[in-house]
């Protein structure tokens, strides 16, 4: 944790390994499968094939890579142009044997053979929805610093019109009236954009709704647009926190380099193990030495120890494919170069998002499915003839229509029930939610006033749930301005959608920390007690003053009142000795 610190007090870079060229052997885990040649199979045969893409389509939650021509050792073999042809029928039985379909992502040729023709590797998508789910979805918050290009690259994507140069395109993603005025964000926006089972991109050029592009997508990229300016940085790290991202768009303006919100946000998301890739934008606007500049800049932060990133540039089609599959190992950060008002590589960019893949495993989220139902609330909606709407993520567990549920804690601690009534995801009516989702759901028998950010929704069979005023971190001081971290300091403390000031009641075993320094730390909440888990991630900052750590221990609501009562009493007795 500690050379996180260099993301926030930039240090010396250190020279990191160059992305394999070789493919490394296939794995039982996992949704890429090598097959040297698939040619006229038995029909045994082609049931065990097909019993194989299953688990693959199982394990990639719908989707899998197939290498043809590749053997299990990941030696490049190669088939010729006959071969292939007859592999690829093959598997596009199989897919449809499955209800699937299959794409050809990449072709790249080998060698030649002993008669001179081309041998070739072809690398293949195959796509089903998970009989559970309407669509695939994945969450990508968009951060970086301000007049970088975020929310016109997005209105680009979302809309498949190019920006006048002008600001045009990110229009469509204001909220406010100031925002548009000032051409800045200021609050959490949140856009859609699909992809259909053969790749192709769905957004609001070929449909007029939401419902329509869920509707027309197997897989969806729930875009997340984050502000950028340094006065909406809590709302920022609020998104970070509370929308649970499977991963983020770090993105930079060619023509002004790496600035100091660029390492801010990077190392939020390195600190909250968000895996980040980099788009550099604005790229027409500047000259080619300009862009190489900003480049390496970004290369030289992205080595640097605090975050131990492979950057990874992605020039073609084949880059994009290898980059979205070795994404979610966390080790490399593939950067891009487009341009929102020329097009420059934005079917690069689009590619990449079409075929990355979720960030956590199905047998994770069953897991997860197993637990009680846990809904985090990170926005609160009084709907006409719905009445109070919440949004969240749901943790843990599964919610249906009609579940009761207690919502809470209360400023007093305690939790009100209620009732499922319908629920929606990106605006679309459903039944079911699972743990990982995100979705909205209206409650009745609740006042608007009794929820609030950071509130939980619970089964109705937790009984006596349990919130806390106090609770013990361990952290990891980021950096420091001005006096170190002392009993008495206040900060403001993210944990998921929990965002409260709290006071630092006690640094255990030490009188203080400063900059660099790993410690114990006792916080209180200062509104209102919180519903957490122990070994959650927790951010705090105060100014310049930020820092990083787990929760360890949470202390019952009630603690404080009970030692206060302790000591009354034992005051009363000692008292009552002495009268008599």
């Amino acid at each position: 944790m500690d050379p996180l610190l260099d993301l926030f007090d930039a240090g010396e870079s250190s020279p990191r390994p160059a992305m394999p060229s070789s493919l490394p052997p296939e794995v039982e885990e996992g949704n890429v499968e090598y097959k040297l040649k698939l040619l006229s199979p038995s029909a045994s045969r082609f049931e065990h094939l097909v019993t194989q893409m299953k688990w693959r389509l199982k394990e990639g939650q719908g989707e899998a890579i197939y290498e043809i021509g590749v053997s299990n050792s990941g030696t490049m073999c190669g088939l010729s142009e006959g071969d292939m042809q007859d592999s690829l029928s093959t598997l596009k039985r199989m897919a449809v044997r499955l209800g699937a379909s299959a794409s050809v992502l990449r072709r790249s040729v080998v060698g030649e053979g002993e008669e001179g023709e081309r041998r070739c590797v072809t690398e293949v998508l195959v796509r089903k929805v998970p009989d559970d789910q309407q669509f695939l979805d994945i969450r990508l918050a968009v951060v970086g610093p301000m007049d970088a290009g975020k929310s016109t690259l997005l209105g680009v994507l979302t809309h498949q019109e190019l920006d006048n140069g002008r600001g045009k395109a990110r229009l469509n993603l204001f909220r406010h009236l100031h925002e548009i005025q000032s051409g800045r964000t200021s609050s959490i926006s949140h856009e859609i954009l699909g992809f259909n089972s053969k790749g192709e991109v769905v957004n609001y050029s070929q449909c007029t709704s939401a419902e329509e592009i869920c509707e027309a997508s197997s897989k969806l990229i729930t875009l997340i647009d984050l502000a950028g300016h340094q006065k909406y940085l809590r709302t920022t790290v609020f998104g970070l926190t509370a929308c649970c991202p499977d991963f983020a768009m770090l993105v930079v303006g060619a023509n002004s380099g790496v600035v100091g919100t660029t390492c801010e946000h990077l190392g939020y998301a390195v600190a909250l193990d968000v895996p980040t890739f980099v788009v550099v934008t604005k790229i027409d606007l500047c000259h080619k030495t300009q862009v190489e500049s900003t480049v390496k800049q970004l290369k030289k932060v992205l080595e640097n120890p605090g975050c131990c990133k492979i950057p990874y540039m992605v020039e073609n089609e084949s880059d994009a494919c290898l980059a979205a599959q070795r994404f979610t190992n966390k080790s490399i950060a593939p950067i891009f170069l487009v341009s929102s008002v020329t097009g420059e590589n934005l079917h690069l960019l689009q590619k990449f998002l079409n075929l990355v893949p979720p960030l956590r495993s199905r047998r994770e989220l069953e897991k997860l499915e197993q637990h009680h139902l846990e809904f985090q609330v990170d926005e609160v909606y009084s709907v006409p003839d719905a009445g109070t709407v919440v949004g969240g993520i749901l943790k843990r567990g599964v919610v249906r229509e009609g579940d009761q549920v207690v919502l809470g804690p209360r400023d007093d601690g305690t939790f009100s029930e209620s009732l499922v009534g319908s629920i929606r995801r990106n605006k679309v009516p459903c039944r079911v939610v699972r743990a990982g989702q995100a979705a909205t759901i209206a409650l009745a028998q609740v006042e608007r006033a009794e929820a609030r950010k950071g509130s939980v929704l619970l089964s109705h069979s937790v009984k006596n749930p349990t919130c806390c005023w106090e609770f013990e971190a361990e952290v990891f001081l980021l950096y420091v301005a001005g006096t170190p971290i002392k009993v008495g300091f206040q900060a403001t403390v993210y944990i998921g959608s929990t965002m409260q000031n709290a006071v630092v009641k006690e640094v255990m075993k030490k009188d203080q920390l400063v900059q660099g320094e790993k410690g114990y730390v006792r916080f209180r909440f200062l509104r209102c007690p919180e519903f957490l888990h122990v070994q959650t991630r927790v951010l705090f900052r105060e100014g310049r003053t930020k820092g990083i750590g787990t929760v360890t221990r949470t202390l019952p609501e009630d603690t404080e009142n009970n030692n206060r009562t302790a000591t009354a009493t034992n005051n009363n007795q000692q008292k009552n000795v002495a009268d008599r």
